[in-house]
């Protein structure tokens, strides 16, 4: 039997089979890749580039400043559509394909998908060494892009065009996959991009994708429900895989109809909004106070959607000794972590089987009434931390609730490292669901402006808000200007405390002393040479902003939502100023050392551990 065929070069099939990927997302039919973030050089710009230009209606490449932002963006444009739709980042050979090593970690961590496609020296080693090419004497089929293979979920080097056939169909279903997501990297030698072959046209049909939803095995589900039975205390940990499944009203109906409160992870944030009933707030060490009693209370944890790292965990802490887990999660991975019974499902179906299964049973209503109690708590506290003492600088978290009471619910707010983190988890009391994002899975200083970029192209009603430190905004600020050549606006608030103050806070307070992370402890003659960042934003095209008061920032932010591109705040802030959490966290202390604090450090950790969960 015959098949029709069509000879297209290996970089022609790959555009046009990712052009033939469709989704269904709230009854539209939408391109699975509805774009590319692209820097061209000598490894995909002839080839991939060329096909990329021939199908630009099709398939729009966004130009980047830096590969590691483009990559960082396209992570955050997957979280922002909740895993729907996938960006493809595409980079040159040498420092552009490792550039983008970073934002593939970035995307590993926090289960994302991105498309990595980077160039790779020829096939046929015939030129070899070609320009950036690094040699391994013993092993000459090592590249560079064997850098990706440590954060990349599914990695493939493509060395004869017939191999697309197999490797692109996997490479998107592991993207689509609820329970191996992550990103994939496709390394694509120059000759082999050019080559051509016979493929069959059938590999270019159009392609209806749909993500599966795994539901419970009955006999796991049955042991949940029995465990839930038999529980005086139930919580619930909603983590970033509720947003993946689309759970958000299925977790607020369960935990609602039953009384459970809900607490939430940083990935999980905004899970529910902060008004519902059964919200109890974040925990973790970046949690707060009352949320981590509740968790503290509790004899049974339904775990839905959650890695469980160890700032949600409190380093293992943070639970009840004889606490019980119940690990809902579609990786089995993490829903079988710490002796947990696993319900190795899609978080929306195994809340929806579980509240048909459980009936009329609810929790203890004195339960019930105590963990709601430690609302108001809550809520006190963070009307402490944002309310105005009339100092300048600021403290964070007086800005983080300037900019909550200036945003809307259709509004979306972004941060990654540092000491924000802790403050927007905290003090940002979510007004809709996904509308918030915290990369704190890798914890990567530079995501804020590049994810503020990705998230901004995924957003289609609402302001995208990204707080950043100075210490971030000094490592990865050029897509300040991607935004503004794509249009893609978005309000930056850059806080500037002088230093990578959060890592000082904890040098500190494990007993150091202040050395290399402020400007004004760091070694050099220019210690007192400070950053015009209005300039800087300035000179990129952004609407600039420099304030000096907190009067001042509330009309910034007016101004800010007004312009008519990405808008940049720049305001001085406290370091030594922050929302403390309330869970014990785990760090590498010296076990002996000359001075008297680090040694009272060291005896304090040592203390911490034994409240410690075998990680058994």
């Amino acid at each position: 039997m015959s098949v029709k065929t069509i000879k297209l070069t290996t970089a022609e099939a790959i555009v046009r089979y990712l052009i033939a990927q469709r989704i269904e997302i709230d009854g539209q039919n939408l391109p699975l890749f509805p774009g590319v973030m692209g820097i061209f050089g000598h490894g995909n710009v002839t080839s991939l580039g060329h096909s990329l230009e021939m199908h630009r209606k099709e398939l729009p490449v966004w130009r980047g400043q830096n590969e590691q932002g483009m990559g960082l963006a396209a992570a955050a444009f997957a979280k922002a559509k909740r895993r729907q739709q996938i960006l493809v980042a595409t980079s040159s050979i040498g420092p552009g394909a490792t550039n983008m090593v970073t934002a593939s970690g970035v995307a590993m961590a926090n289960r994302l998908p991105v498309l990595f496609i980077a160039g790779d020296t020829f096939a046929s080693r015939l030129p070899d060494p070609v320009l950036q090419q690094v040699e391994h004497f013993g092993t000459p089929s090592i590249t560079v892009n064997d850098s990706f293979r440590s954060v990349s979920r599914y990695w493939d080097r493509i060395t004869h065009p017939a191999q697309i056939l197999s490797s692109l169909p996997q490479a998107v279903a592991t993207m689509l996959d609820p329970a191996d997501c992550g990103p994939a990297f496709i390394g694509l030698p120059q000759d082999v991009a050019a080559d051509a072959y016979d493929f069959p046209v059938s590999f270019f049909e159009t392609n209806l994708r749909e993500i599966a939803r795994p539901r419970p095995d009955l006999g796991q589900l049955a042991k949940a429900v029995a465990q839930i039975k038999a529980a005086k205390k139930p919580v619930i940990i909603a983590g970033g895989g509720v947003h993946y499944s689309l759970a958000e009203k299925a977790l607020a109906d369960f935990a609602e109809k039953f009384g459970i409160p809900v607490v939430e992870t940083v990935a999980g944030k905004s899970s529910l909004v902060a008004s519902h009933v059964a919200y109890a707030g974040p925990l973790g060490v970046t949690g707060a106070e009352a949320a981590n009693k509740v968790v503290s209370k509790a004899d049974l944890v339904l775990a839905v959607g959650t890695r469980l790292e160890d700032f949600t965990t409190g380093s293992w802490t943070l639970f009840a000794g004889d606490a019980k887990f119940i690990g809902i999660n579609a990786a089995r991975f993490d829903a079988v972590k710490h002796q947990a019974l696993p319900l190795v499902a899609d978080a929306r179906e195994s809340l929806s089987e579980l509240t048909k299964e459980l009936g009329s049973w609810a929790a203890d209503s004195s339960w019930t009434t105590e963990s709601r109690s430690f609302k108001s708590e809550l809520q006190a506290f963070v009307d402490s931390r944002v309310a105005d003492d009339n100092i300048w600088p600021p403290s964070y978290a007086q800005l983080v609730g300037l900019v909550h009471q200036s945003a809307t619910a259709e509004d979306y707010v972004l941060t990654a490292a540092g000491g924000l983190p802790g403050e927007l988890n905290i003090n940002w009391m979510s007004k809709a669901v996904a509308s918030f994002d915290c990369e704190y899975g890798f914890s990567c200083m530079g995501y804020e402006i590049s994810g503020a970029w990705g998230a901004a192209m995924a957003r289609e009603k609402g302001e995208v808000y990204a707080m950043v430190g100075d210490g971030s905004y000094m490592m990865m600020n050029s897509d300040i200007y991607g935004s503004l050549l794509s249009g893609h606006k978005m309000i930056l608030v850059v806080c500037d405390n002088e230093g990578y103050a959060v890592i000082e806070r904890l040098q500190v307070s494990q007993g150091g002393a202040s050395y290399n992370n402020m400007l004004s402890d760091s070694t050099g003659t220019g210690t007192d040479i400070r950053v015009n960042f209005k300039a800087h934003a300035e000179s990129m095209g952004a609407v600039t902003f420099e304030v000096s008061s907190l009067g001042e920032f509330s009309e910034a932010l007016v101004k800010a939502r007004a312009a008519d591109r990405t808008a940049v705040i720049v305001t001085k802030v406290r370091a030594k100023d922050f929302t403390e959490g309330g869970a014990f966290w785990q760090v590498g202390v010296p076990e002996v050392s000359e001075r008297a604090g680090v040694q009272a450090a060291r005896a304090k950790m040592d203390q911490g551990l034994k409240n410690q969960r075998p990680g058994v």
